[in-house]
């Protein structure tokens, strides 16, 4: 299986496996075609950490590549860490879900 790793603007390591991507085409196929664009928000866009639940966070970033009804991709990020086989903590930082929405320009 497919997994995609990169490194944010922060320098935490966040990765995608194909089941999350298939799951995010099946709902959301405003981004299909758009793999490259979605993991540019994760290493380009800005974040914001989600009030209820502070684990997860938000990337957003534009994308004119999106359908005309659509400007943003959005990709939600959980933030969290595993026990490695040798005792240590390691992060385990993956995406949950993905989706195209409008924002409309500030200015």
């Amino acid at each position: 299986m497919s997994k995609w790793t990169v490194h944010d603007r922060y320098g935490n390591e966040i990765y995608m496996t194909q089941e999350r991507w298939d799951y995010i085409l099946r709902y959301h196929d405003e981004l299909g075609g758009l793999l490259d664009e979605l993991l540019d928000t994760l290493r380009k866009g800005r974040r914001r950490q989600e009030p209820a639940n502070p684990s997860k966070y938000k990337y957003y970033r534009r994308c004119d590549a999106l359908p005309l009804e659509y400007n943003t991709i959005v990709v939600v990020v959980k933030f969290a860490t595993r026990l490695r086989p040798d005792g240590i903590f390691a992060s385990n930082n993956f995406v949950i879900t993905a989706w195209g929405t409008y924002i409309p320009r500030e200015g």
